[in-house]
């Protein structure tokens, strides 16, 4: 597992985030919630790509590259993260976010902006798991053969 493809494969996730969320800002389409599930698509792309670099370069292991897709999901949460609080912050703050606390999770509560960055950091963390067990079920098979009997008296010569 290399640090490097975690963190580039992270900032391919964020630039593609940030700038789907800037196009998003700019057409007024922030309040559309399904849009917002297109972010979903990224992430996968961003561990899917992390998973198949560690195939090819022969790193097997299922927690190895469990560990690899999650690390590169919440690399890239954390500086998404950091970058959209900076960004309401720039926009107005506490009045910028009133525009999105009803759409998310808070059910027409107004929190605070650090309420609010716990709020997405949690929902954050639930995707980064999401997205890296099921893209570990789909190459669970290809980085180790869970199932595959290999000693020598189950394996006809």
């Amino acid at each position: 597992m290399k640090a490097s493809r975690i963190f580039i494969n992270a900032l391919i996730i964020y630039v593609c985030i940030g700038v789907f969320f800037l196009i998003m800002d700019a057409l007024n389409l922030t309040h559309i919630i399904y849009l917002r599930l297109v972010n979903f698509i990224f992430v996968i792309y961003g561990v899917n790509k992390t998973i198949k670099s560690n195939f090819h370069e022969g790193i097997s292991g299922y927690f190895t590259n469990l560990g690899a897709a999650f690390a590169t999901a919440f690399v890239s949460l954390v500086i998404s993260l950091l970058s959209f609080m900076l960004y309401a912050e720039y926009q107005g703050g506490e009045e910028y976010l009133k525009n999105y606390a009803s759409d998310y999770i808070f059910g027409g509560w107004e929190p605070s902006p650090y309420q609010f960055g716990i709020g997405l950091f949690i929902e954050g963390l639930a995707a980064c798991a999401i997205v890296s067990f099921a893209m570990m079920q789909f190459w669970k098979d290809k980085v180790e053969k869970i199932n595959a009997v290999d000693d020598a008296a189950h394996n006809p010569h």
